[in-house]
């Protein structure tokens, strides 16, 4: 058994076994009406933070990343060799991005001047966006396994991904540099720019129309077919892939450097599936549990008006914590009837965020009790604030954010307006995706 980390089930507490080099699903899902979601456990009384400076984060952080302790490998190497192969896709590799205080952004919005708005700065990272890092982190995975001889090069499976945007392009320049087959399943009113891109990347693309009388994202449906029929989650779904969180994470350890010991009093994420804020969650906790960050700032959250299923779930296990006065208690009994708190939205999500329009937020349970145990809550934006929020981002920072990736931005704004958000603190938000 690896002493360093172990990969569980955070719903019923199955464990992975050592030579299993797909603990991505819990083998018990579906025997019941519960959540079940694959996560890494490190034992943060085994592992230093990093003190290297390496602008590779899967270099420097690899310490904290389970696939650098699956054996005797040279996890260097591999981490550079798969890197250089994706800047040969997509014409520069995974390099720590910009954070930073952003002063006439924090102007606009009136913060004073001990407090502030820091802004991470995703859009140039690969493909675009943030989505990446999940997914390399998968590769590794999946070429250390390989290298370790726990899977045959000779007969990999596809992989396979339900995306309309972002994470379905980061699948594709990811899986191109690592010489496998992707599956992409992308909506009806997928942007052309889009499926081109994917197309000239050699992903699979299949169209996938709403079928008659069917609940939820029609993507995420045919997606669900593709893994029964052997294809491998490539996904930024925890429930589909718990190990996606964890490459996402990589964003919260360089937030957590780059701070710099400057207090950060809350963060402000946008969700769709919900993993960039289980990742943003994770890693700022690991960060807090080994020194990095004095404390853990208040995590809140954005969704649209077009659907919300976050906001809706956290309600009802805040109901259930108000009547109990038990978190714990309260999140097992989340955990065991999951469809008394998630289900999918009920009408068609639409938005101009539309990579935040997921019918179900997926690592809804690990979002909801980080924004439980820090203050945080959950806030629902209209479409005016976020092309007010876009327009804000791009004349103060210069940053060219879509408007998913500034969605961040219109949650800060409408927590201003509420009160939530004092003059004096001091904000993180992320710019996620690049305009196209």
């Amino acid at each position: 058994m690896n002493s360093v980390f172990r990969i569980v089930c955070s719903g019923c507490g199955a464990e992975a076994g050592a030579s299993d080099p797909y603990p991505f699903r819990c083998p018990n899902r579906g025997t019941d009406q519960g959540d079940h979601v694959m996560v890494r456990e490190l034992a943060l009384d085994r592992v230093r933070w990093p003190k290297g400076d390496d602008d590779n984060p899967f270099v420097r952080y690899r310490d904290l990343l389970h696939w650098s302790h699956l054996g005797e490998l040279d996890v260097v190497a591999m981490a550079r060799t798969l890197d250089d192969a994706v800047a040969g896709v997509d014409g520069g590799g995974f390099r720590v991005t910009p954070f930073g205080p952003a002063e006439k952004l924090a102007v606009e919005l009136g913060f004073s001047e001990r407090g502030g708005v820091w802004v991470k700065d995703e859009t140039g990272n690969v493909s675009g966006s943030h989505k990446g890092r999940h997914l390399m982190g998968l590769l590794l995975h999946l070429e250390a396994v390989e290298r370790l001889g726990l899977t045959d090069a000779s007969s990999r499976p596809p992989l396979a991904i339900a995306s309309c945007g972002n994470a379905a392009l980061a699948a594709a320049v990811v899986a191109r540099a690592g010489g496998r087959e992707l599956r992409v399943f992308v909506p009806v009113d997928a942007d052309p720019v889009v499926v081109a891109r994917l197309d000239d990347l050699r992903a699979t693309i299949e169209v996938c129309e709403r079928r008659p009388g069917e609940s939820g994202d029609p993507t995420y449906l045919r997606l669900l077919e593709a893994l029964a029929d052997g294809a491998l989650p490539f996904t930024c779904q925890g429930n589909l892939n718990g190990l996606a969180i964890e490459g996402g994470q990589t964003l919260a350890y360089e937030m957590a450097d780059q701070v710099g010991g400057e207090r950060l009093d809350h963060v402000v994420v946008q969700v769709g599936g919900g993993a960039l804020a289980s990742a943003v969650i994770g890693g700022l906790r690991e960060a807090r549990a080994l020194g990095a960050i004095a404390s853990m700032p208040m995590i809140h959250t954005v969704q649209t008006t077009g659907a919300h299923p976050l906001e809706r779930a956290f309600y009802r296990v805040e109901a259930l914590l108000a009547r109990d006065g038990d978190l714990d208690a309260a999140m097992r009994e989340a955990t065991a009837h999951r469809a008394a708190y998630m289900w999918p939205w009920e009408e068609e999500p639409k938005s101009i965020a539309t990579g935040i329009l997921d019918d179900e937020t997926y690592d809804w349970r690990a979002v909801v009790r980080g924004m439980l145990t820090t203050g945080g809550r959950p806030v629902v934006v209209d479409e005016e604030t976020l092309a007010e929020a876009n327009d804000v981002a791009a004349d103060t920072t210069g940053i060219p954010v879509d408007p998913t990736g500034s969605s961040g931005l219109a949650g800060l704004m409408a927590l201003r307006a509420e009160g939530v958000i004092g003059d004096d603190d001091r904000v993180a938000v992320l710019f996620t995706g690049v305009r196209r």
